[in-house]
């Protein structure tokens, strides 16, 4: 397993643009967002959280559709099925392969962002810990859509809407323990911890499913 995570690592950044276009589409929302909504900063720090999230998001389903792709266009993909290691368990490795191209680098950017919206170090230091348990629930879920669609032409847009209405509880309540740490008496901790809890949910649950899919699309 540690050698498919390394060949993995290794595939995703020789086929190269899937971090450097989410952290390119990152900035673009962030820098959008004082256009949008004016030059009031007190307005911009209440705001930035929400808006680190939600490009957050976004940014992560860029890459989601090639998660299987490659490997269905080369035949490794039936490889896989038939390997001595579980379809599940390569599943997941390819989730946190694409959690670690793309997840970890939109959190490890998320205070320069933050910055740039005015945000306080607060506000800063719980979106980058809601975005480091948050968004490998992306992937995960995310890992489902794909396998869904492998067998499709284009299916990047079903993906997304696929995955981007199971990816609303992680957004509301990442964005709320961002609104709890500076607003009092609202707690941090719960919202915090729910996130953790979506993401340990579907870190079993999404690999499982989507292996499922994979074995009835290759039928």
């Amino acid at each position: 397993m540690w050698a498919l995570l390394i060949r993995d690592l290794i595939l995703a950044f020789r086929s190269g643009g899937g971090a450097v276009t989410a952290l390119l589409f990152y900035l673009a929302v962030v820098v959008a967002m004082p256009f949008a909504v004016g030059p009031d900063t007190n307005l911009l720090a209440t705001i930035g959280g929400a808006t680190l999230w939600i490009g957050a998001l976004l940014a992560g389903l860029l890459g989601l559709d090639r998660l299987f792709q490659a490997d269905n266009e080369d035949g490794s993909l039936d490889q896989m099925m038939i390997a001595p290691i579980p379809l599940p368990a390569q599943v997941f490795l390819k989730c946190v392969t694409h959690w670690l191209t793309t997840g970890l680098p939109l959190t490890l950017i998320a205070p320069v962002f933050g910055l740039m919206l005015g945000m306080d170090s607060i506000s800063i230091g719980a979106s980058m810990a809601t975005l480091f348990v948050g968004t490998p629930a992306i992937s995960f879920i995310g890992a489902v859509g794909a396998a869904v669609t492998v067998s499709l032409p284009r299916g990047g847009l079903l993906l997304s809407v696929l995955v981007l209405p199971l990816c609303i509880p992680v957004l509301i309540f990442g964005v709320g323990a961002v609104r709890a740490s500076v607003t009092e008496p609202d707690p941090f901790l719960p919202p915090f911890l729910l996130v953790t809890a979506i993401s340990l949910f579907f870190s079993i649950l999404g690999p499982f499913a989507a292996a499922q899919a994979l074995r009835y699309g290759s039928d």
